[in-house]
């Protein structure tokens, strides 16, 4: 028989890391002189928490644990209000109270400038988001189980499946469509996709709304086309749909063989209405296919864009270039305050949806450009000249040093940043302080709640 190692340990959370679970330290008894560290990793748990837990092999030197007894609780923990909280990993902070989870992003920034050489006081405090913080998703990707049932990864596993009754992140609507397909697919009997074995029928469900229109997407991804032996059920699903989701524009079934395990289209076939919705921000309306990059909270975007003109004061008088500039949503409310605007942005079909977007609202002052970022700026140098306000939206990934210098070198008069990352943010800052800029201030936002994301905004302007 083999020894059992089990442990039991008494722990207190140090702090929260970049996936949002608790960190502890414990010290382990090797009946020897000095003790081992052992590093664990207790999702679901608030800093200054005491847990008891059980280590199988404490003679590692960490262990993620799902399962402890909470011996003394931050006086911020709550009551989940979702069924699905403690399983599902669509959200890690239903259990610590809104205004915790927005003193805790802004900590997060405070220490990420910090680390780079900035004083905190730099730092508001993070903007929350009004009323309670649910239903504000208007776009959720929902993957099939090889059983066939629809819902959500399960914490720190992407093999498995939480099946789903309802999601509190999501709009109300967008949850009823999914429900409304997973009936079809129960009453047709439909498999779902094994990653395993790389068989099975239906993959993920896209639910795509806009709370302004009410247009809604549904974006079905399948092994198969709706053809031949599937030509009956998706018939009998666009009926369904029509019958019982009126406010569904957009019926789409996407066919995906690829072993990547991601929303990606080699083939579609409109089932239902049109292959895009349009949704409205900021006054202006924009047309979203499935695959167009769109701000996921429309409401704290349009505060996003507000914080961004507030910042860089746009004027009728100025040049301005809009780096990472997708399809425009910066873009367009800028270009009605400035004299001229150029979006840069390296996917091309983002840059197509920005100019037919320029032009579905009547904007004629703007020129958008398919290009990297570096090699974009360059070429609008030469030809657009040195425009007074340059504002950035880079991936999770920043800018990246050579972007960001190349952005000082050109030498704009202010610099607006909106950051989804506030690590490579503070990175990208530090760069541009050689080259003569101040940063004046930075205002997080908070985009997701339940999730450890923030978004900030901030200025640069020469000294």
């Amino acid at each position: 028989m083999t020894e059992n190692k089990k442990q039991t340990f008494e722990a207190t959370i140090d702090y929260l890391d970049e996936k949002g679970s608790g960190r502890a330290v414990v010290w382990r008894d090797t009946g020897k002189e000095n003790p081992k560290k052992l590093k664990l990793i207790i999702p679901q748990t608030l800093p200054g928490e005491k847990v008891r837990v059980d280590v199988e092999n404490p003679e590692l030197r960490w262990v993620k644990l799902n399962q402890f007894e909470l011996l003394e609780a931050n006086k911020e923990r709550i009551i989940p209000e979702c069924p699905h909280f403690e399983k599902c990993g669509g959200c890690v902070w239903q259990h610590w109270s809104y205004q915790g989870q927005l003193d805790g992003k802004t900590r997060h920034v405070k220490e990420m400038l910090v680390n780079q050489g900035f004083d905190s006081n730099l730092v508001k405090d993070t903007i929350g988001t009004t009323g309670e913080p649910f239903r504000y998703r208007n776009k959720m990707e929902f993957t099939f189980s090889k059983e066939g049932k629809l819902g959500l990864h399960e914490q720190g596993n992407f093999r498995k499946i939480i099946p789903l009754e309802t999601c509190l992140i999501a709009g109300k609507a967008m949850v009823d469509c999914a429900m409304e397909v997973q009936a079809w697919v129960n009453d047709y009997q439909l498999s779902g996709y094994n990653k395993d074995e790389h068989e099975g029928l239906l993959r993920h469900l896209m639910v795509r709304q806009s709370f302004k229109t009410g247009e809604i997407m549904l974006g079905l991804f399948a092994t198969e086309t709706p053809a031949n032996g599937l030509k009956a059920a998706s018939e009998a699903l666009a009926k369904r749909i029509e019958s019982n989701c009126p406010a569904v524009k957009s019926l789409v079934w996407f066919k995906n063989e690829d072993w990547a395990d991601r929303t990606q289209s080699e083939e579609q076939f409109v089932l239902s209405g049109r292959d895009y919705i349009y949704d409205e921000m900021f006054g202006f309306k924009y047309r979203l296919w499935f695959d167009t990059f769109f701000q996921t909270n429309p409401v704290q975007a349009e505060t996003l864009v507000d914080l961004a003109i507030e910042m860089g004061k746009p004027r009728k008088t100025e040049k301005m270039i809009d780096l990472f500039c997708g399809v425009g949503t910066f873009s367009l409310p800028f270009a009605t305050r400035v004299g001229e605007l150029c979006g840069i942005e390296i996917v091309e079909t983002s840059i197509e949806s920005a100019k037919r977007n320029a032009i579905d609202n009547h904007i004629d002052n703007t020129t958008f450009l398919a290009k990297d970022a570096r090699r974009g700026i360059d070429m609008m140098l030469e030809t657009f000249g040195i425009p007074e306000l340059l504002l950035l939206d880079p991936p999770r990934s920043g800018a990246g040093g050579k972007v960001m210098r190349r952005i000082g070198r050109a030498q704009p008069e202010r610099i607006v940043y909106v950051s989804c990352n506030p690590e490579t943010f503070a990175i990208d800052a530090r760069e541009l302080i050689p080259f003569g800029y101040e940063l004046k201030t930075v205002q997080p936002v908070d985009m997701f709640p339940h999730s450890v994301h923030v978004e900030t905004v901030a200025l640069f302007k020469k000294k």
